[in-house]
């Protein structure tokens, strides 16, 4: 099994991929402060998108990740998204969507699964 920080850093690349794909462009990539890390945050014209990447080598375990995002994982990254806010106050009127992307890694070749943790 891979080095975790080499899964992460693959499944980040997958979900980059992925959104740029749909059109959205990468302003802050694991972005921290004192709360945390923002893996991904992207942007189309009003819009953000912070995505929270999980990668994972089973699907089953733990949900494919979902028990990896339980309410005080996403306080913390409710936190980090208003500390980036501060931080680049030219984007505090867009809209912002926070999901989590739920990586199968290699050599699995399972679709990403997306799952809204909110929306501001």
């Amino acid at each position: 099994m891979p080095h975790p920080a080499i899964s992460g850093h693959w499944a980040e690349q997958r979900t980059l991929r992925l959104l740029r794909q749909q059109g959205w462009r990468l302003l802050s990539r694991n972005w921290h402060c004192r709360w945390g890390e923002l893996d991904l945050v992207m942007l189309k014209p009003q819009r953000l998108l912070v995505v929270e990447v999980k990668g994972r080598a089973s699907m089953h375990h733990d949900g494919g990740g979902v028990a990896a995002l339980r309410s005080a994982k996403r306080r913390r990254l409710e936190r980090s998204i208003r500390c980036w806010l501060a931080d680049h106050p030219d984007h505090d009127e867009a809209a912002i969507e926070l999901v989590a992307a739920l990586v199968p890694l290699p050599p699995r070749r399972q679709p990403v699964r997306w799952i809204r943790l909110s929306d501001w």
